[in-house]
């Protein structure tokens, strides 16, 4: 604890230490709360940083946001500097956005800030923007990186901030590594440059334009609303061209970044029919009637399906409602279905479902359209559902695998364009309800998802059919899969330790059975190994040991002898341990008792360890 207390002096002893910041550590007696907040540096990954608002090393503050930039700074310098082999002669600039979470503004130009001090260029956009805009403005500009504050679809009292390189794709392991390494070496106090303490810095985006010494080159620039328009434009190009002026749709933004970019792609595509959740339509950062908002989970969508049965009651009953999450890289849905009994209701559809249908719809129409390219990519992490490769396969479409996380599709976009092969990339998924067609960013866009969703519901509303009804087809030509989460929170520095303990466990001592059904296949992700042990009814693969050639990463696999699979792995930007499970049955009733199964033995196993 004196480690801590140590901490907390230093901080109170700096002459101008934020007075909120001030405030709330004098005002701490809890020890634990301290200990909490000094134990250590909040972690800076491939998914940058990701942390709870206050006072602290191990929060999200103004100090901590100055300490990763100029660390960021030191790597962008040594890589395009003046010293720097790709030196051009101008400062590398670095695009920055930020979302509708407290302090999001706030972060964003003291990171633009410190850069100036550091002679490093920003384009900086003046009003909140999608996560999938700040990936734009990187290609846009032809920036060297790009910043993007945001903490997706945390709970309020979080924010986050994400790095992008040069391809607007979020920094890859060895990147995130080097930059982590020059985070460390920077005092949060002594070593960070920033001009501002010289602005005067408030809650406001500075207005003015900085320049660098004698150069007369403007290190602060503010990104016009020309370049909005060509984000859009460049999602619509995108489209499928499905006629859209029949399609009813009910939209919420969840207080985030989306209300003005899908509502304006929704204008374009000629969707007229749109009713907004009112309490969730305009930013805010405390999210006062959505705690989570998550579109994953129901409760994020209770209000819009709330407007749905309300319209519903009116006679005006909507085809589709559609929820992004705040900085708009995730949508979730739900359509109105009419089941076998008559009776009309909102059914939720997950992740995995979606992005098949996408997938399915997007091969269909461009095979139709003639628009199918040379052999084409389909792009999809490890734990999004195998049912996509059945899919894929039908169509002529190749599947490629890669890790969790969007940035290891986007890298996978990057490879295919440095090959001048960007055009054989047709779609990417991942199972967190991330999406994206096209390459114009190398993040997933809620923007563009939606678009695609519309588009898709209206062309099957033509046809006489819903989502639902064309799920349910697909099911019966490729099989029941059924895919769930199960997650498992450890908060705070004893929940770290926890989580820890249960996969080196899970290492020493691996399961033989679960569910009574022999484990025939375990795959360790973090020692690139993939152990087949024999038994399975449903793969003829010899025993024995093989490679794993994605990156290492802290993942177990766990695959059973009816072919059903269990992935675990620690949540890169939250404190959970998240297990993805996976059956495939006879029936949608057999593939549902597969996976209650499953999650029941799981909370034994997890408790176990």
């Amino acid at each position: 604890m004196y480690q801590a207390e140590d901490m907390v002096k230093r901080w109170l002893d700096q002459k101008d230490l934020d007075e909120g910041l001030k405030k709330e550590l004098l005002e701490i007696k809890d020890q634990e709360e301290l200990r909490d907040r000094f134990y250590r540096d909040l972690e800076f990954g491939t998914g940058g940083l990701r942390g709870i608002l206050g006072a602290g090393t191990n929060r999200m503050n103004i100090y901590t946001i100055r300490k990763a930039t100029q660390g960021f700074a030191d790597y962008l310098n040594h890589h395009y500097g003046r010293e720097s082999e790709k030196y051009s002669g101008d400062a590398p600039p670095v695009a920055i956005a930020y979302d509708s979470r407290i302090n999001s503004h706030l972060f964003a130009a003291e990171a633009a800030c410190v850069l100036a001090a550091n002679g490093i260029q920003s384009y900086l956009y003046t009003e909140l923007m999608p996560t999938p805009a700040l990936s734009f403005a990187v290609r846009y500009y032809g920036c060297c990186a790009g910043i993007m504050v945001t903490a997706s679809h945390n709970p309020a009292k979080y924010n986050g901030y994400k790095v992008y390189n040069n391809e607007g794709c979020q920094l890859t392991l060895d990147a995130a590594a080097e930059v982590l390494s020059l985070i460390e070496k920077v005092d949060i106090f002594d070593d960070v440059k920033t001009v501002a303490d010289e602005l005067k810095m408030t809650e406001h985006i500075p207005a003015a334009i900085f320049t660098a010494d004698d150069s007369g080159m403007a290190l602060i620039n503010l990104i016009p609303k020309e370049t909005t328009e060509a984000y859009l434009a460049a999602v619509r190009k995108e489209s499928t061209g499905a006629d859209c002026s029949d399609l009813s749709v009910v939209y919420t933004p969840l207080n985030g970044t989306g209300n003005v970019p899908v509502r304006k792609i929704m204008d374009q595509i000629g969707v007229k029919q749109v009713s907004i959740v009112k309490e969730q339509e305009l930013p805010d950062g405390n999210f006062p009637t959505c705690p989570y908002p998550n579109p994953e989970k129901e409760e994020a969508l209770a209000l819009g399906l709330a407007l749905c049965e309300q319209l519903s009651k009116e006679g005006n009953a909507p085809d589709l409602l559609l929820a992004t999450d705040p900085d708009c890289d995730r949508v979730g849905i739900a359509v109105r279905h009419e089941d076998e009994a008559g009776k009309e209701d909102y059914q939720l559809i997950t992740g995995n479902e979606a992005g098949i249908l996408l997938l399915d719809y997007i091969c269909m129409v461009r095979g139709e359209a003639g628009r199918m390219p040379k052999d084409p990519i389909a792009i999809k992490t490890i734990v999004t559902s195998k049912m996509a490769d059945s899919v894929a396969k039908n169509y002529g479409v190749t599947m490629v695998d890669v890790l969790t996380g969007f940035k290891f599709i986007g890298e996978q976009i990057g490879f295919l364009e440095a090959k001048g092969e960007a055009d054989r990339y047709i779609f990417g998924f991942e199972e967190s309800y991330g999406y994206l067609s096209g390459a114009y960013v190398r993040d997933k866009d809620a923007v563009n998802a939606s678009m695609l969703i519309c588009e898709m519901t209206a062309y099957y509303k033509k046809a006489g059919k819903t989502l639902v009804d064309r799920l349910n087809e697909l099911y019966e030509k490729y099989g029941y899969y059924k895919n769930d989460l199960t997650e498992f929170t450890f908060e705070g520095a004893a929940g770290m330790e926890k989580m820890n303990s249960i996969m080196s466990g899970l290492r020493a001592d691996a399961p033989a059975h679960i569910i009574g059904r022999k484990v025939v296949e375990i795959a360790d992700y973090k020692l690139s190994q993939r152990r087949i042990l024999g038994g399975s009814k449903t793969c003829d693969l010899a025993v024995g040991t093989r490679p794993i050639t994605l990156p290492k990463s802290d993942v177990l696999e766990y695959v059973l002898d009816d072919g059903s699979s269990i992935i675990v792995r620690p949540s890169g930007t939250e404190p959970k341990l998240k297990i993805y499970l996976s059956a495939k049955g006879g029936s949608r009733q057999e593939s549902e008792e597969i996976i209650e199964a499953l999650k029941a033995e799981l909370q034994e196993i997890i408790k176990g360890n």
